[in-house]
């Protein structure tokens, strides 16, 4: 489904270059359910924002489907974002005065597709908010805002969904249930590709993938030997940032 080769994004800052990425290459079949890690800084989520045809990238190529997409026009990316990706981020990026439907039916709406609000509710009923259609978004828990994202994300039924940190602004038993239903959606055929700082999350994935400076670091399979050593290093670091807070 996605395959780059020596993809970079530079950003000028001043009289120097930023790397954000620096010479990605990446292979992700149809089906696979990817975590991408890493620090702050570390180039996940501009990956994220490039392969999701959200931004150009300064050099290297990428293929989406056997699509060459850094050739593609800015009208033909606009089309694969609608039709074939959907989009989950940590902020919901919901319309406050709008209901959940309305929410949920804005891609349709914008690929002038019809009977927006009836695939709009199905969407909904999909991640169990068939009886929230009508809430706002002020209206519905944080963990059910995501739901709704989530079904604004699938409504147009893509075979590609980019979750970027989205169980970041949401408490631990809520983020279990929001990644049970991306585990749904991967049951049912979706690829899930999801950026996260959260080890316990990354591990969900079938195969990892960790970065560092712009760079793939580390690129493997998830099984319980490299879940143990995850599990290690992020008691590991639990304990320093404690032992820090009590020196301070």
């Amino acid at each position: 489904m996605i395959r780059t080769h020596q993809l970079s994004r530079l950003y000028p800052m001043g009289d120097s270059v930023v790397r954000a990425l620096d010479g990605v290459d990446l292979f992700i079949g149809r089906g696979e359910f990817v975590s991408v890690t890493g620090p702050s800084g570390s180039g996940k989520s501009t990956l994220m924002h490039l392969l999701g045809c959200l931004e150009r990238p300064t050099s290297g190529t990428y293929e989406f489907e056997g699509r060459l997409v850094h050739r593609m026009t800015d009208r033909q990316l606009a089309a694969i974002r609608n039709r074939d990706i959907g989009f989950v981020f940590q902020t919901f990026n919901l319309i406050n005065r709008t209901s959940a439907l309305d929410n949920v039916a804005v891609p349709l709406i914008y690929g002038r597709k019809r009977n927006a609000r009836a695939a709009a509710r199905s969407a909904l009923e999909k991640v169990g908010l068939g009886n929230r259609v009508r809430h706002n978004p002020g209206e519905l828990s944080g963990g059910e805002r995501q739901r709704v994202a989530i079904a604004r994300a699938i409504v147009n039924n893509p075979g590609l969904i980019f979750a970027d940190e989205p169980t970041g602004n949401l408490d631990s038993q809520t983020g279990e249930q929001i990644i049970d239903v991306f585990h749904s959606l991967h049951a049912g055929g979706v690829t899930i590709v999801l950026v996260t700082h959260e080890m316990e999350v990354a591990m969900q994935a079938q195969r990892i993938i960790r970065m560092k400076d712009g760079r793939i670091v580390e690129d493997r399979v998830m099984d319980d030997a490299l879940r143990g050593e995850l599990r290690q290093l992020g008691e590991q670091a639990s304990g320093a940032a404690t032992l820090g807070s009590r020196v301070g």
